[in-house]
């Protein structure tokens, strides 16, 4: 058995010329397969507007300086999340506030975000950034009506869950990224995610001042376009408006990441086929503490299993070279977040399922006896 990762991408001959085919056009950089890629993705999500970037921490970055965060505003997000859904308030000076998750979903526990919310007397936060955790989307019909209550804006980090959903209310399909209730969106085009395209990310939304916003800054503040120029308007002019980053992707990025998205639907298939067969091997183990199950619209970028004696099985599989991964430290424990008073036993939820978790291989091009062979040897584990 070949060595096995928690994750890998899958490159098609047809990804490849994709990316053959930009290397022999024009244009390298900020040409024509970038707005392709954006109306692409913008279609899939079903949102009003896409803007491509260099990775999705950049699109954490721009969202917050968008929605104008500054020193002294508070936000709130998830310890159970790569650093960067954090960091983003970090750069623009914020404060960033944990709140605890739901041991059952594994989501920012919105009870607790209510909580947190009340407590603010001289109203200092701003800003939820709910996780689509493990590729489970979110309720943002719920947070919507939340931070519209409180007058907070949303960023819905949606790096695990192009393609997935929830229900609403009246139980109809929310597309992850949508927009429909979230302020702004934002993916992630990293190799193990749905769509590689070597890095990358994407913002959505359906606010049109956002975007143009946003489109500004990740090219330096640089203005081109003549209706929206201030001072000048011959043809090689361009004025830098305001601060702003070299967030682009490049044409080769959006050539593969286009190519990816053709498959999206396909991908997400198999992935929701391996899920349903990892749940049905597990549901009745006595091992089991709880793991990610079936779920309607669940993107599965993860499948998450909790486990007694994690650390000894995490060994185990990586002496069989199957590359279990945990996801992730508690974001309040780095100690980056400590220095501000973080610490043990804030967010109990969040620490105990840290202590138990681990995620097992989930990707398209895993074979039927690839997860037959990491189911068996999990289960010998603890039955052998």
């Amino acid at each position: 058995m070949n060595k096995i990762p928690y994750g890998r991408q899958h490159i098609t001959e047809d990804d490849i010329q994709a990316v053959v085919d930009t290397l022999k056009s024009d244009y390298l950089t900020q040409g024509p397969k970038i707005a392709e890629f954006e109306q692409a993705f913008a279609d899939y999500v079903g949102a009003k507007y896409a803007v491509a970037v260099s990775n999705g921490t950049a699109a954490l970055h721009l969202n917050a300086i968008a929605l104008n965060v500054k020193p002294g505003d508070k936000v709130i997000t998830t310890p159970i999340t790569f650093v960067a859904s954090a960091n983003c308030v970090r750069y623009c000076g914020g404060e960033v506030i944990f709140g605890d998750i739901d041991p059952e979903t594994y989501l920012l526990d919105i009870k607790h975000v209510r909580e947190i919310l009340e407590a603010d007397v001289r109203r200092e936060i701003k800003g939820i950034i709910p996780v689509n955790f493990a590729g489970r989307v979110v309720d943002m019909q719920a947070y919507r009506q939340l931070a519209d209550e409180f007058g907070c804006w949303i960023i819905e980090d949606a790096c695990h869950s192009p393609g997935g959903f929830f229900l609403d209310s009246d139980q109809k399909q929310v597309m992850s990224g949508s927009g429909q209730y979230a302020d702004l969106a934002i993916f992630s085009f990293h190799p193990v995610k749905h769509i590689a395209a070597g890095e990358g990310g994407m913002i959505t939304t359906n606010n049109e001042e956002l975007y143009q916003k946003i489109l500004n800054l990740r090219t330096h503040g640089i203005q081109q376009d003549p209706s929206n120029r201030i001072y000048d308007d011959s043809l090689w002019y361009y004025e830098m408006q305001e601060l702003g980053y070299n967030y682009r992707l490049t044409d080769m990025q959006a050539a593969l990441g286009r190519s990816q998205l053709s498959r999206a639907e396909e991908g997400l298939s198999r992935r929701r086929e391996l899920a349903n067969r990892y749940f049905d091997f597990f549901k009745n183990k006595s091992y089991v503490l709880g793991q990610s199950g079936v779920i309607e619209g669940h993107a599965y970028h993860l499948y998450i299993l909790e486990v007694k004696q994690r650390k000894e099985l995490h060994k185990y599989l990586r002496d069989l070279e199957i590359f279990a991964q945990i996801h992730y430290i508690p974001a309040h424990l780095m100690p980056y977040y400590r220095q501000f008073g973080w610490k043990e036993g804030d967010l109990p939820n969040a620490e105990k399922y840290y202590s138990q978790c681990i995620s097992i291989p989930m990707f398209p091009s895993l074979s039927d006896e690839e997860q037959r062979f990491v189911m068996d040897k999990i289960d010998g584990f603890y039955n052998g």
